[in-house]
């Protein structure tokens, strides 16, 4: 949201909840929240649980959202949500952003705002014809801004049943069709070999293990864009060290060609962005 506009909302949840908690509570509320479409995932203190389903009521009301969630962890091999309804019901939303349409379901879907300024750079690097190939599609984050806007030919592969329903949905609402055809199966088992003019590796944690299906998937001399989450005592020799050491074993060359900092995943880590041309 602009900053103008949260400004302006502050007070008046400030002078709405002045009626319903105690004084000392009230320089507590959240001060930030995060807006996915018309979702509202708020982060509260220890202190504000026996108030929470009134905070999120008044939240929603003034910020003009239909569902609140109280926001979790991120976990698990499909990094799914684990936030709590604390307003509303219904959980599925559209966000738009930089002219693309993301449907999802906020309560169950990661969806990071904080990478937007990745997911438009993805939308700039694409070029019109080139085959690009997400091992990690999710609902789209990175890979439509390059169909969409980028022109490119995409090949999306997302392994979670209920997540590829909305990156086929998404493909639809954003009408590429044409030139971005999804799979629901688990990456390793794409048989495509030596085809790709580009790799989306948008995966944390583990990335490392798929870097020898990407490098068979790549043509020689094709871009990966290869994310992963690094301890900030290793930067910035990594996340490009594992990369090429792990390349190398499997009999490529590999030239950096940028590296981003997206932001702070947790206490000392960060996830991190290396561009890698690759050659046979």
């Amino acid at each position: 949201m602009e900053t103008e506009k949260t400004q302006f909302i502050k007070p008046r949840i400030r002078q709405v909840l002045s009626e319903k908690l105690p004084p000392e509570l009230i320089q507590k509320l959240p001060k930030h929240w995060v807006q996915i479409g018309d979702v509202l995932i708020l982060p509260l203190r220890p202190e504000l649980e026996p108030y929470r389903h009134r905070i999120a009521e008044v939240y929603a009301q003034v910020i003009g959202a239909k569902t609140v969630l109280k926001k979790g962890r991120i976990s698990g091999e499909f990094r799914e949500t684990n936030y709590e309804v604390l307003h509303g019901g219904d959980t599925v939303t559209v966000h738009t952003e930089n002219g693309i349409k993301y449907k999802l379901d906020v309560a169950r879907v990661m969806f990071s705002p904080a990478n937007v300024k990745e997911r438009v750079r993805m939308a700039r690097v694409a070029k019109p014809g080139e085959l690009v190939v997400d091992m990690f599609a999710g609902i789209g984050h990175l890979s439509l801004p390059m169909a969409v806007h980028g022109k490119a030919r995409v090949i999306a592969i997302e392994k979670s049943p209920y997540t590829f329903q909305f990156l086929v949905e998404n493909i639809e609402l954003n009408k590429v069709q044409d030139r971005m055809t999804a799979y629901n199966i688990d990456n390793r088992d794409f048989l495509g070999e030596n085809i790709a003019d580009r790799v989306l590796m948008g995966y944390v944690v583990k990335t490392a293990e798929f870097i020898p299906k990407a490098l068979s998937i790549a043509k020689d001399g094709s871009v990966i864009h290869y994310h992963n989450t690094v301890p900030e005592r290793l930067m910035p020799r990594e996340p490009f060290e594992t990369f090429q050491r792990v390349a190398r074993e499997h009999g490529y060359e590999v030239e950096k060609l940028n590296e981003i900092v997206i932001k702070r995943y947790a206490p000392g880590v960060w996830h991190v962005v290396v561009d890698v041309r690759v050659f046979r």
